[in-house]
């Protein structure tokens, strides 16, 4: 696996959903952090990530805790809108893990001030929104670094 997605406790089903047949689509393995915002089961999360679901690599974790401690010696990057510096700048690296905060609140504050050498916003031009679709940024920053690594 090239990269690996990670969502540190997601809350809707079909951005997780979308997220999850992107992963498939580029090779990489999906983490899911609970606590969750919907069951597993969730019919919108099937259908946002159709037939696909059953052929990706995911695993889940029962908490931001149980994540780090299996994944200790792991190269991360994280992603919120209060970082300095650009997805452009990451070093990406096979295997790295890209760390994905939940859609209503991001990151938790205790793990981007603990974070900050390795933590990258996507750039925004306008001053009329705060954010980008969950979804949207993890396939924007995938991609990337796939061209970075091909």
């Amino acid at each position: 696996m090239p990269l690996n997605i990670v969502l540190f406790e997601p809350e809707i089903p079909n951005n997780t959903g979308n997220i999850g047949r992107l992963a498939l689509a580029s090779g990489s393995r999906l983490h899911l952090v609970k606590p969750f915002g919907f069951e597993l089961s969730d019919s919108r999360l099937k259908r946002a990530g159709l037939d696909y679901w059953q052929h990706l690599d995911v695993i889940i974790y029962d908490s931001v805790e149980d994540f780090f401690n299996i994944n200790n010696n792991g190269n991360f990057a994280f992603f919120s809108s209060h970082a300095n510096k650009s997805h452009w700048e990451i070093p990406f690296k096979d295997h790295m893990f890209l760390i994905f905060g939940k859609e209503s609140v991001g990151l938790a504050k205790p793990l981007i001030d603990i974070y900050k050498e390795q933590l990258y916003k996507i750039p925004l031009y306008s001053e009329h929104i705060r954010s980008l679709n969950l979804a949207n940024a993890v396939s924007i920053v995938i991609y990337e670094g796939l061209r970075q690594l091909q």
